[in-house]
């Protein structure tokens, strides 16, 4: 029986891009999931921004509160300076209208502070929701190339299962069980070519007995070393060197 070899070695190369395809395919999901994220992490900055400007506010009228009520109290101890009937109470009511003068500048200071910040944080905001736009539309785009990139690695994994399919029928059971034992067993490499008298994978010389059958193509070798199937590989002076095979052997 005949020896497939192209046929195998077609077969193997079949299945090195489906499994290749099929390691990107997995890979999508992941990338996806870090797109969403960098979104996530981009819209967040947005919202931790806004979120400082709502805390600013809020300060700002805790404070606003605070200089109101103690202006409040600051016109109750003047109308009380009216009522008082000694120097010692209009003195102590002076010092309460002082202290809390004094509270009303400190804490409009603060309110200026704040409003001065409050600035900076809407400038903040522009920057973080303007570097947002553009970087959700980056990433929106990077997603559309995925999906493109996945409807074409899902058609040529269809394209190349029909391939191997039809391949399956046109290699003898017998050599087709062979290579799928051995494929499954090396993790994706059943054939390796001799080259230089070597065997390409392990890397093991092959004795020239087996270098001369593997040039005959008439059966199945398994590198001594590997378990791989052998297959010679042609060379500038392979129809010399055949040809004093065929010699030696008349």
């Amino acid at each position: 029986m005949d020896i497939e070899f192209e046929k195998l070695i077609h077969l193997q190369d079949v299945d090195s891009e489906i499994n290749y395809i099929f390691s990107l395919l997995e890979s999508i999901p992941s990338q996806i999931e870090e797109i969403d994220q960098n979104i996530k992490d981009s819209s967040q900055k947005v919202n931790l921004a806004k979120e400082k400007m709502i805390a600013n506010q809020k300060k700002r009228r805790e404070l606003d509160a605070q200089v109101k009520d103690i202006k409040i109290q600051i016109g109750k101890f003047k109308r009380q300076q009216n009522e008082v009937k000694t120097n010692k109470e209009y003195a102590a009511l002076l010092k309460e209208i002082e202290e809390a003068e004094q509270k009303v500048d400190k804490l409009e200071e603060e309110i200026i502070n704040e409003m001065i910040l409050a600035d900076d944080i809407e400038k903040e905001i522009k920057g973080a929701d303007q570097k947002f736009k553009e970087e959700e539309e980056k990433f929106h785009k990077e997603k559309e190339a995925i999906a493109q990139n996945k409807k074409e690695l899902e058609l040529r994994k269809q394209n190349l299962d029909k391939e191997r399919n039809e391949l399956d029928h046109q290699i003898p059971q017998d050599q087709l069980n062979l290579y799928m034992k051995i494929y499954k067993k090396m993790g994706g490499s059943a054939l390796s070519p001799v080259t230089d008298d070597f065997c390409s994978m392990c890397h093991v010389r092959i004795r020239p007995q087996v270098v001369n059958e593997l040039i005959e193509t008439k059966k199945l070798i398994l590198c001594e070393n590997c378990g791989r199937i052998l297959y010679w590989v042609k060379k500038s002076d392979e129809p010399e060197k055949t040809e004093k095979l065929k010699k030696s052997e008349s």
